[in-house]
């Protein structure tokens, strides 16, 4: 079905307005075909109908529906490792020494399928080892789609997207289900609580500030004052000495931001 330049102008101004992803001009061909199915489920002649449909629609089922279908969850187990590395090394060191009440607070802002969550609570297992019950190491993972959220409740995964994982981490945190398909341990699995969040929401419901941050390979979907503006909020979010992890093909510069450049795609609140 064709979009007119009229309503590739509405959605993709409603996108970027409520959701923060800029869409160029180029990609009306993919935001034609990704919206295509939800057309048909939703009978509509044209996206004129279906943009009204969802702005209509008080349940609010269609935007969510919309919402998983324009988002790209692109993500693996060990994407961009020397993080986890370092995270491990430097990072947990540092904050086990530095926090005094035994509560690490770690936020996985736009966690996708759950691969980068689940990788970080079996580095926290493995790094606190039998201390870990007196430390609270609980991971917040949020996303826009309830899609992928769904996908990391379940914590299963396919033989190949696990390959990249320690042959270690596989034996202790991983239960085989078949020949295909692995299962996340519970001990792991329930050290991470997901919930729905938009990162354009004005303000974010939560009471602490947190150790460490990740959001990373989000930002490239988003223009420059939309990336800037979340980075403030992620920098009023973090406890001093907190760090943030942004991916490899972003970068903050000093005039955006009062965080400290620490490495490639790593950054510090002093």
């Amino acid at each position: 079905m064709h979009m007119t330049e009229m309503e590739f102008q509405k959605l993709s101004g409603f996108i970027k307005e409520n959701f923060g992803i800029s869409i160029k001009r180029e990609k009306k061909s993919i935001l034609e075909s990704k919206l295509e199915k939800n057309l048909y489920e939703e009978k509509c002649d044209n996206f004129t109908q279906y943009y009204r449909k969802i702005l209509e629609d008080k349940s609010g089922d269609k935007i969510v529906s919309f919402v998983n279908t324009i988002t790209t969850n692109h993500t693996f187990f060990m994407r961009e490792q020397d993080h986890f590395y370092y995270f491990k090394d430097e990072v947990l060191p540092y904050l086990k020494r530095q926090i005094k009440d035994n509560d690490l607070r770690i936020w996985c802002s736009a966690c996708s399928s759950g691969e980068e969550a689940y990788t970080i609570a079996m580095i926290l297992d493995e790094f606190f080892g039998n201390e870990k019950a007196t430390w609270d190491t609980k991971i917040l993972a949020t996303d826009l789609s309830t899609k992928v959220l769904s996908i990391a409740k379940k914590g299963i995964y396919s033989s190949e997207s696990v390959k990249p994982l320690p042959s270690l981490w596989k034996m202790n945190y991983l239960k085989k289900l078949d020949a295909e398909n692995y299962s996340i341990m519970d001990s792991i699995k329930n050290q991470v609580i997901y919930r729905r969040l938009n990162l354009m929401s004005r303000a974010f419901p939560f009471r602490k500030k947190f150790h460490a941050i990740f959001c990373r390979n989000v930002m490239i979907y988003f223009d420059n004052k939309t990336k800037i503006e979340l980075i403030n909020k992620f920098y009023d979010l973090t406890e001093p000495g907190g760090y943030l992890f942004i991916g490899h093909s972003e970068s903050i510069s000093r005039d955006e931001s009062k965080y400290k450049y620490v490495r490639p795609a790593v950054y510090r609140k002093e």
